[in-house]
């Protein structure tokens, strides 16, 4: 017979022969086995061999379950869950019983089984609701400008900011939310002095506390309201987050706390990190010129900024600019006492006096008011070099002569010099005229009417904001 060409003879040796090479492949096999068995001692009873049995899926507890994910994968659960208001503990990624007990809760809230892990329909709709809750509060991951610090702001929740040179703040209009960045230097800073520092703070009382050796977090009541404090260090610099919230707004607030606990990042490297704070936020001094507000300063520190903020008083707004003479002209609203400076003076005299605010980086972060002395030298009709250039901080700043009078605005302005790559930006400074300044404000219809002699009474901070 023949089968495709094959003859029975031939197709009977062909199982034959692979019948034969299955047999000695599986005594070779045994006998291999049998090799790498030690043999039994006489008279003792062979150990049983141990095994690690793999449990299906649907035998596993939902903890071994969690951990089959990828970590990226818990941390998203671990966030959502603490969105929709079922997890309060720290969002990191890692396998708990709490995060197991937040999701049974969830399930039960949902009307479904509580077995600990969701199926790919559950999932799907915590996701979403944890999306529409983000998206109700404005969240989105900010870099606060002064230090470069990294946190998440529910930005309808807190959309009113102010920034200086200590940190920046957020509130809600009523100010029944309020979020604080601080950093300051503090010699040989550790978790637990701080921690302590924070605790004697008028009018709080702690109910939970956690003190590691790299942070610390402190939550409880602060006379009507909530807080919830989290800090850190590196070397001399201390940065505390503090959330001040009251009661009525719990429901709504601390899923959003919890966020942001997990989100901050006091000290980011690489990519994340911003560039340093001397390229992103600039500071020069402005002269108020009229009790409704209305500033004059220098316009290249005013220029191209995120956020303008008046230190003290918040942010302002850039309404005009005169590249002739580099002034802008800024407006800051609702203040009360401001004390505008009177503007009446003649030409300058030889020499004058500078009153300004440097930059908090020469001051240890403080704003103090300071005077440096002045030679002027004409170089046009309106303007006179000044030397030697005051301290960076200073560009903006009133100039008052011999008599007491306004002499003009000075403004410090960054040149290169020749020499190695590494060569610092020198300084040179010029005096805008007083004639000059009040063309400007003139020109764009701003009544000047103040009468203080007191220059630095009318000075403020001035802080741009860069991206």
């Amino acid at each position: 017979m023949c089968f495709n060409g094959i003859t029975f003879n031939g197709l009977a040796g062909f199982v034959m022969r692979s019948m034969l090479a299955a047999i000695l492949m599986f005594a070779a096999s045994a006998g291999a086995n049998a090799q790498m068995t030690t043999p039994p001692i006489p008279g003792t009873k062979p150990k049983p061999v141990q095994t690690v049995p793999i449990r299906p899926p649907a035998l596993q507890t939902p903890s071994e379950t969690a951990d089959a994910m990828a970590q990226a994968e818990r941390f998203s659960l671990q966030s959502d869950l603490a969105w929709v208001g079922q997890y309060n503990g720290a969002i990191t990624g890692d396998v708990s019983a709490r995060m197991v007990d937040a999701i049974k809760e969830y399930q039960k809230r949902k009307g479904s089984k509580p077995t600990g892990v969701l199926n790919p329909q559950e999932r799907a709709a915590l996701a979403e609701t944890a999306r529409r809750k983000q998206d109700s509060v404005g969240w989105k991951i900010v870099t606060e400008m002064t230090s470069g610090a990294r946190l998440g702001i529910p930005g309808k929740l807190v959309p009113q900011q102010a920034t200086d040179a200590n940190g920046s703040k957020w509130t809600s209009p009523t100010g029944t939310v309020q979020i604080l960045l601080s950093r300051r230097k503090e010699a040989s800073p550790t978790t637990a002095k701080l921690a302590e520092a924070e605790k004697r703070e008028p009018g709080r009382k702690v109910d939970y506390a956690v003190v590691k050796p790299d942070f610390f977090v402190l939550s409880g009541l602060q006379g009507l309201k909530k807080f919830y404090v989290r800090g850190t260090f590196k070397g001399d610099e201390v940065r505390t987050m503090t959330i001040l919230y009251d009661q009525a707004t719990e429901n709504t607030v601390e899923p959003v706390v919890i966020a942001m606990s997990s989100a901050f990042n006091a000290f980011p490297s690489g990519p994340q990190a911003g560039p340093p704070p001397r390229k992103t936020v600039e500071y020069g001094t402005g002269i108020v010129v009229s009790d409704d507000g209305a500033i004059v300063t220098d316009r290249l520190v005013t220029d191209n900024c995120l956020a303008i903020t008046i230190g003290g008083y918040g942010s302002a707004d850039r309404l005009a600019a005169d590249k002739e003479h580099d002034l802008a002209l800024l407006h800051i609203y609702g203040a009360r006492g401001l004390k505008p400076l009177g503007l009446t003076g003649g030409a300058a005299k030889m020499n004058v006096d500078i009153i300004g605010i440097a930059d908090p980086q020469s001051q240890g972060g403080a704003a103090g008011v300071s005077s440096v002395k002045g030679a002027l030298a004409p170089v046009t009709s309106s303007d006179s070099a000044l030397s030697p250039p005051p301290a960076v901080g200073f560009s903006g700043s009133p100039a008052i002569d011999s008599d007491g009078k306004f002499a003009g605005i000075a403004l410090v302005k960054p040149v290169m010099v020749a020499g190695p790559a590494t060569s610092m930006p020198a300084s040179q400074a010029v005096l805008v005229s007083a004639d000059a300044v009040r063309d400007f404000l003139k020109a764009n219809e701003i009544k000047a009417n103040g009468s203080s002699t007191d220059a630095k009474a009318a000075i403020v901070r001035v802080i741009c904001v860069r991206k």
